[in-house]
């Protein structure tokens, strides 16, 4: 009994770390970069884009594919970031926790 009640604390500890995680996340930003940089894209941790910059040069009406091809690559390059940085802080918090080998947090 002791070892269930054990348990549910640490349910009750993970809930409010995750809690604290997830508000934590929006104050982080990560940027996606293509084209050597000439396209760049800002967004939080949760995948909320917060700001695009493009080189002026890129901006040539005849080579707008280029430039949509290279403001995706931004946003998936950005959106890997934001990916690898929950990843990094959710490994942090369940570094103590005895769960069963490929489970993943949040479900």
């Amino acid at each position: 009994m002791r070892d269930l009640m054990g348990i549910m604390k640490q349910a009750q500890a993970m809930q409010e770390k995750m809690a604290n995680l997830q508000s934590e996340m929006d104050g982080i930003e990560v940027t996606g970069a293509s084209g050597g940089g000439s396209v760049r894209v800002t967004m939080t941790a949760k995948g909320q884009m917060t700001g695009v910059s493009i080189d002026p040069s890129l901006m040539v009406a005849d080579e707008r594919e280029i430039l949509e091809d290279l403001i995706v690559a931004a946003c998936n390059d950005a959106r890997g970031k934001a990916e690898a940085t929950m990843q990094q802080r959710m490994a942090e918090l369940t570094k103590d926790l005895p769960l069963p080998p490929g489970m993943k947090l949040p479900f």
